[in-house]
């Protein structure tokens, strides 16, 4: 694998991203959102060079701060540092320990030109949020800061990304690097963040001995055999330490440093936003993931003036998800639970949605609503404690006859399933006279040992580890040996995804302009 890195220096500097630079970014994803992330990514941000492993998506940009902030479907976001092909290992530890430490050494010029992009980027975010550069240590930043102390005060000798449970990006051990010289550990002072941009362009980072930092490391294959991550982590640090005069600081570090060493490659970057993208500051109380949640209603063709549906509604995350992107859109929500649906009209009031969707109470098979007076419906069908198989899924054919009934000609289902209900529903289909479907081949047969690039023009050969995607499409499988049709219901395609322990199905169905099929919807909603 050719080796790769983020700005080239001296012409990436902190003035690059005013210029309208390209700079070099990767995202991180959960199990089977990469062609969600890697379509946003080239729709939204106008990215190139875009090419994805599992659960990681590498894109260049020259967006505005504020685009990136946008990014709906990434996990976290991070300044690409360097790629590299995997470390070599040897049974000479220093041998290897020595080639870590080139990681860092080997290009000082670069982590300090990077850094500096970094700092930029985070200017513009103060001044965003109009946030007073002569008190940098302002009270949303304190509040920020001590949720995270309160949060990992119990954890002194591990710092863990921040992922929800539900995600399936892998659990990321991080690094105590305060290991190194915990007695040389300085609470942070005067934050960088209280310079203005000018200042940060004038100082040179060489001369910035108290500047902190951490390191967040994973490790896997062969090298993880040799050393943990918390080694890892520690062997950076001290390199870093060494190069630039930085100090360790585990709680409030300045700079966060995210290092991924695997069989496959090497991954250096530094987180843009101290908090993931998933988090959604519009979302009081979470429920489904959000970054799942947006992937079904990017699959919806949701346009303006439609009626879109969610009859199992929970906490209402897929409806906020949806109503923030497309807001000119009518939105109901239902569900059988009065708290599910207290806690739904909490998070749409929090949101500032209560215009744009209403809720009632109803049953999933048996919607008090005309039939085919819906555009779309959304749903998340999780039958059972946890998404085990329960007599609760003796229902599913109701369900969807249910939605087939309010579903008019052309609408559009996108059903998140377990795998244990896909596989049933798979078996509940329509028999062998059933039409073909077709299927987007899912992100399953994206390993990490290969690296897919996006590539804007259609390859006709595609070896059996790479996957290549043009800008609009993907390459599709007639796969009509098991997914089946329901009625009128046409599965357009699928995506295997993860909700961290459990294994989903996203499907997205058309209804034929046949069964209840009606040109003028008389039974539309008033």
């Amino acid at each position: 694998m050719a080796e790769e890195r983020g700005p080239r220096a001296p012409q990436n500097g902190a003035s690059s991203h005013r210029a309208g630079l390209s700079a070099r970014y990767f995202c991180t994803a959960g199990r089977g959102m990469e062609p969600f992330l890697v379509r946003e990514v080239q729709t939204r941000l106008d990215a190139a060079q875009v090419e994805y492993v599992s659960g990681k998506v590498f894109f260049t940009t020259s967006a505005a701060f504020s685009m990136l902030k946008k990014l709906k479907s990434a996990e976290r976001l991070f300044l690409l540092m360097n790629k590299y092909p995997p470390l070599s290992i040897s049974r000479n530890k220093g041998r290897v320990i020595h080639d870590i430490q080139r990681l860092v050494n080997e290009t000082p010029r670069h982590w300090l030109d990077l850094v500096t992009l970094w700092r930029s980027l985070h200017c513009q975010e103060v001044k965003q949020e109009n946030m007073c550069e002569e008190y940098p240590d302002s009270q949303k930043w304190k509040l920020e800061e001590e949720r995270s102390i309160k949060n990992k005060k119990q954890k002194t000798e591990r710092v863990s990304e921040t992922v929800s449970d539900e995600t399936q990006i892998e659990n990321q051990q991080s690094c105590d690097t305060s290991g190194v010289h915990k007695d040389n550990v300085l609470s942070w002072g005067r934050s960088f963040l209280g310079k203005t941009p000018e200042l940060i362009q004038e100082k040179s980072i060489e001369n910035s001995s108290c500047f902190s930092f951490r390191v967040s490391c994973r490790c896997s294959g062969a090298l993880a055999k040799i050393f943990t991550s918390q080694e890892i982590g520690r062997i950076i640090g001290t390199a870093l330490m060494k190069s630039f005069g930085w100090k360790a600081d585990l709680r409030n570090p300045d700079i966060e440093i995210f290092v991924h060493l695997n069989d496959i490659y090497s991954v250096i970057g530094i987180p843009v936003f101290r908090l993931p993208l998933a988090n959604r500051v519009y979302i009081k109380t979470a429920g489904l993931r959000s970054t799942i949640a947006w992937a079904m209603t990017s699959l919806a063709e949701i346009k303006a003036g439609a009626f879109v549906l969610d009859p199992s509604c929970g906490l209402g995350t897929i409806l906020l998800e949806a109503a923030t992107e497309w807001p000119n859109v009518h939105y109901l929500g239902s569900d059988i639970s009065d708290s599910q649906l207290q806690g739904a009209y909490s998070n749409i009031k929090t949101a500032g949605l209560m215009d744009k969707i209403e809720l009632l109470k109803a049953s999933v098979t048996a919607l008090p609503l005309p039939s085919e007076s819906i555009d779309v419906v959304l749903a998340d069908i999780p039958f059972g404690k946890k998404f085990e198989i329960t007599k609760d899924m003796m229902l599913l054919p109701k369900v969807f006859q249910e939605i087939e009934r309010v579903l008019c000609a052309g609408g559009i289902v996108v059903l998140l399933l377990s795998q244990e209900l896909y596989n049933l529903s798979s078996d509940m289909a329509s028999g062998p006279g059933t039409k073909n479907c077709i299927s987007l081949e899912s992100t399953s047969v994206c390993k990490e040992s290969a690296v897919t690039s996006i590539n804007s023009t259609k390859e006709k050969s595609i070896s059996p580890r790479t996957v290549s995607l043009s800008t609009q499409d993907a390459e599709k499988k007639d796969i009509s040996d098991k997914r089946t049709n329901f009625g009128s219901l046409v599965l357009v395609e699928s995506f295997a995804v993860s909700l961290g322990k459990t294994d989903a199905v996203i499907c997205k169905y058309k209804k034929e302009t046949g069964g209840f099929a009606s040109e003028h919807h008389p039974g539309r909603l008033a």
